[in-house]
């Protein structure tokens, strides 16, 4: 497996969007009892997607805004970024257009970003204020090339996440390796 390509995925979004979890449930297949705070290990990881093998580096980052200096220190190298939003929270919804796309334009202009709806369970308790359709619209202005919804509580669409992030990491690649110089 030492041959299978190695990708960066670092996760962001405001704080208690379910970042750590998202990555958490992924990683160990178990929701964490208690409110877990921002400090995930880096973890790697192997996936197979569309029958390629792809060895993941997931970087979880904090979304507090006393972070907000150092936080950027974890974009280098980075291959696709999830940036998160919760379904409940209609600020998390607000800040992915005004604070965490201009973030990552400044400093990881070209790096593909796949918008996370997590939380979604909560549209079943009614306790959800932003539909699958604003999903969409957030998804066209930031020019995501994805939107998954998933919920890390009932582990539903997690895969899918991680398996969209890594499409989205090796299509940049390709188009990026296709560059022809002209003598």
């Amino acid at each position: 497996m030492g041959s299978a390509p190695r990708l960066k995925i670092t996760v962001v979004g405001d704080g208690m969007v379910g970042k750590t979890c998202l990555l958490y449930v992924y990683t160990r297949n178990e929701f964490p009892k208690e409110y877990v705070p921002t400090v995930f290990d880096n973890y790697v990881g192997h996936i197979t997607v569309d029958g390629q093998e792809i060895e993941m580096t997931l970087w979880d980052t904090a979304g507090q805004e006393d972070y907000e200096r150092l936080r950027p220190l974890s974009y280098n190298n980075t291959h696709c970024f999830l940036v998160c939003y919760s379904v409940g929270s209609r600020s998390s919804y607000e800040n992915v257009g005004h604070k965490w796309y201009p973030e990552l334009k400044h400093f990881s202009s070209s790096v593909p970003i796949v918008l996370v709806a997590t939380k979604t369970d909560l549209r079943a308790s009614g306790q959800a204020v932003i539909t699958t359709q604003e999903g969409k619209v957030l998804k066209r202005k930031i020019r995501a090339v994805q939107l998954v919804e998933c919920s890390a509580l009932e582990r539903e669409n997690m895969h899918e996440v991680f398996e969209e992030a890594v499409r989205a990491a090796l299509k940049k690649k390709q188009v990026t390796k296709r560059t022809c110089n002209f003598l």
